[in-house]
């Protein structure tokens, strides 16, 4: 047999002491339904284990900055190479971190100009916005912010009184104290009454060394430290609560130095061919590609040569249509992912094992083609590809298939099938009996209850758009990728009343967090507790009363080990249970708290006939997060686990206006039936959903379809259609030729859209 990957004994989360080879060099798609231990596998395993491996080469030094994983549990691995994970994770939240500075593509094009450009502005660093070329009217940033300082304080209290209102600012907290006994202002005299000076130095005075308590710190006005903590970083990635201040107490504008150039007017004007580094910057990849084709001075070949190639991958991955400025952290996980792609695909780099996550999530068909392309290249350069995918276009590239199972959570973890895509769809897997699966056109559509009109939209690349969303509905709008979808809805309807947006950003929160706490869950949990029990509430709460002293609450204990990266071991006194022996006492029907957060949703159904635990369990079975635990914790969500979170927790209110991001990401093909019904669930309830989807699936259901083309960036930002699914069809736009090839033939009026087998077996969620 070929060199093989060997796993033995693998008992990763839920997995069943699985064991597998993997052949290398050859292209292996892990399927499974949602939850099944796809993730657990290629990820907390495989992946896990190679990294951990690498890290312990280098010197304990290094490896205490390096946090090095713990090593997953597995009996035995053999034959790993080192592993490189391309993942959906954000590409941070810094406003000075662009696609440019991410791919080193600027640095790139400072060099070109600081050798070509006329008149010349310096070396390469005077080039740069984060350097020497900043603008010094915004620092950089391209904009300026006025503070309205009134709401940062209540000038009518003192420092002690509360008289900051900024979040996480409270009253005894470090950030309070601070200026409390910074020495500068008497913390107990109302603002009002404070002096010119007094006033200066808590709002602006610039950082300053101050000894505090005894502690050498740093002291800062407050706008200060509200420049620098919110409004430096990217305002989409922050808290939802962050967000709520920075639009009551922040007014941004164009820098008018710069003109959101972020450069100095030297730098502004040195130019190559009429144009400088910002508009370069500003172009569409494509474009800057074709720009840098005519220069030809052998003094930059080089530097023009390394440039071209980044620019050239990121038009073959699909990106073309971005530019150099723009921000990093406003990249969706599909974007950010195939971002990382670029610094790989030239890599002289071999036997290497990449591992990606659902490469194809914000893909249109069309673009799913040219991604598996990249697949194989990375493939056929001699290294071992690893993809968790469910995209059945994707599978069909693979060499090999491992498919996880039959079910999702305590149901899954088991090898179902492992061979060729011709061997899975003659199993009688899940996953084989849905891989040729076809939804039916829907040929009788709901009528329209009104409009959402949008008008003269003209966000990024929109080209002045007018369209009526109709109301009552369930609409998809599609398109290929960078069409201008995201730009369409959530730059024209999340500002309206009654508008609910569901979408697959990072839920905050801390290890303790899980769907028991954020969904209110564990609140009528603690009181059926208690009301069996005749005892507080508060008992049962890890992070109050009920907590185990020893790890306090958390079930973990984590070891500092100075030079060498911590430890996290199971805490010895409750046995990571989290709360104390007396509160484990105390049982509901037979079962105590901790072992009721270790129940999936679907067995804490039938345990609960609490009617108020029961409502918001009913809700999460009814988002396919039937598997998870009740005390499973938010870190270890995907993303579309996590946007079926938050829908979950938004339903059962009044009617609504839904906006929901691509909810088939992380879903199974099994699990897609379950989404569908569970739209239909809300639009025949009386809510408008409107989707942002490319799954064939959805829009085959759709009663509307809106799709924006033809091509992307400049290219796009059009609506190319709008009508039923089957008024699509009959039109020959990218997305009619795809959705065409995939609808049954033999799909006619009525015809029912359920798959070949049971559908739902694991939820709609997540891996």
């Amino acid at each position: 047999m070929t060199e093989a990957i060997q796993v033995r004994g693998a008992r990763e989360n839920n997995l069943l002491d699985v064991s597998v080879d993997i052949p290398k060099r050859h292209l292996t798609v892990f399927t499974g339904v949602s939850g099944s231990g796809k993730s657990s596998l290629v990820f907390g395993t495989i992946a896990a284990e190679s990294q951990r491996l690498i890290n312990e080469t280098y010197s304990a030094f290094l490896q205490s900055f390096m946090g090095s994983p713990a090593r997953p549990d597995v009996d035995a691995l053999h034959n790993l190479s080192a592993a490189i994970v391309v993942d959906q994770e954000r590409m941070g939240a810094n406003a000075r971190s662009t696609l440019g500075t991410a791919t080193d593509a600027y640095t790139m094009l400072r060099i070109v100009f600081s050798r070509l450009a006329e008149p010349g502005a310096g070396s390469a660093l005077a080039y740069s916005f984060n350097g020497e070329g900043m603008c010094t009217g915004c620092e950089g940033l391209g904009r300026v912010s006025t503070i309205d300082v009134d709401e940062l304080i209540d000038r009518d209290l003192s420092i002690n009184g509360g008289a900051i209102t900024v979040p996480n600012f409270a009253t005894g907290g470090w950030y309070v104290k601070n200026f409390a006994e910074s020495g500068y202002v008497d913390p107990d005299k109302p603002i009002r009454d404070f002096t010119e000076q007094e006033l200066h130095d808590f709002l602006h005075r610039e950082t300053t060394k101050v000894k505090i308590a005894g502690i050498n710190t740093s002291y800062e006005g407050l706008v200060v430290k509200v420049q620098r903590m919110y409004l430096s970083k990217d305002r989409d990635a922050q808290q939802p609560h962050i967000r709520a201040f920075i639009d009551r107490a922040v007014t941004f504008a164009v820098c008018p130095d710069c003109g959101g150039a972020r450069l100095r007017p030297e730098v502004l004007a040195s130019r190559i061919d009429g144009k400088n580094i910002a508009e370069c910057s500003a172009m569409q990849v494509s474009d800057l590609a074709a720009f840098l084709a005519g220069i030809t001075a052998p003094a930059v070949a080089p530097a023009v040569a390394a440039l071209r190639q980044t620019l050239d991958s990121l038009v073959e991955i699909g990106l073309g249509y971005l530019s150099l400025d723009r921000e990093s952290g406003t990249l969706s996980g599909g974007e950010a992912q195939r971002v990382k792609m670029v610094r790989h695909l030239g890599s002289p780099l071999t036997d290497i094992t990449y591992v990606f996550d659902e490469p194809t999530v914000g893909l249109h068909p069309h673009d799913i083609e040219r991604m598996n392309g990249l697949l194989r290249r990375l493939r056929d350069k001699g290294n071992t590809v690893l993809v968790v995918e469910h995209k059945p276009e994707t599978i069909a590239i693979a060499d090999h298939v491992v498919d996880l199972g039959p079910g999702a959570g305590p149901n899954g973890g088991r090898i179902q099938f492992e061979g060729t895509v011709a061997g899975l769809r003659a199993s009688d897997t899940v996953t084989g009996r849905y891989l040729g699966h076809r939804v039916a056109l829907k040929q009788h559509v709901r009528k329209r209850t009104g409009d959402l009109p949008i008008r003269n939209a003209r966000t990024h690349n929109l080209c002045d758009v007018s369209v009526d969303i109709p109301a009552g509905v369930l609409t998809v709008v599609t398109g290929v990728a960078g069409s201008g979808k995201s730009s369409l809805i959530y730059g024209s309807l999340p500002r309206r009343d009654g508008v609910i947006v569901v979408d697959q950003s990072a839920i905050r929160g801390s290890r303790r967090s899980n769907p028991a706490t954020y969904t209110g869950l564990l609140d009528p949990v603690r009181a059926a507790f208690a009301k069996a029990n005749k005892v507080k509430p508060a008992l049962f709460s890890a992070n109050s009363e009920g907590a185990c002293r020893n790890c306090k609450g958390i079930g973990l204990v984590y070891v500092d080990l100075a030079m060498m990266a911590g430890v996290a071991t199971v805490c010895e006194e409750c046995e990571g249970k989290r709360f104390t022996p007396e509160v484990l006492g105390h049982k509901l029907r037979g079962r105590d708290i901790s072992e009721v957060l270790a129940m999936p949703v679907t067995d804490a159904l039938e345990f609960f006939t609490e009617r108020q635990v029961s409502v918001i369990l009913d809700r999460l079975a009814a988002v396919g997060l039937g598997y998870l635990t009740l005390g499973q914790p938010l870190t270890t969500l995907s993303g579309g686990e996590r946007q079926r979170l938050k829908l979950a927790v938004h339903m059962g209110g009044g009617t609504a206006t839904y906006l929901l991001d691509e909810p088939t990401s992380g879903l199974h093909l099994a699990d897609v039936d379950q989404l569908l019904s569970l739209l239909d669930r809300l639009v025949d309830a009386g809510n408008t959903v409107v989707v942002i989807e490319h799954h064939l699936a959805v829009m085959a259901h759709a009663d509307w379809i809106v799709d924006l083309g033809p091509g992307a960036g400049h290219d796009g930002g059009r609506v190319v259609f709008t009508g039923t699914p089957a008024d699509l069809v009959a039109t020959d736009t990218l997305t009619a030729r795809y959705l065409r090839d995939y609808v049954s033939p033999a799909a006619g009026p009525g015809a029912s859209a359920a798959g070949p087998g049971p559908a739902g077996l694991s939820s709609a969620a997540g891996r």
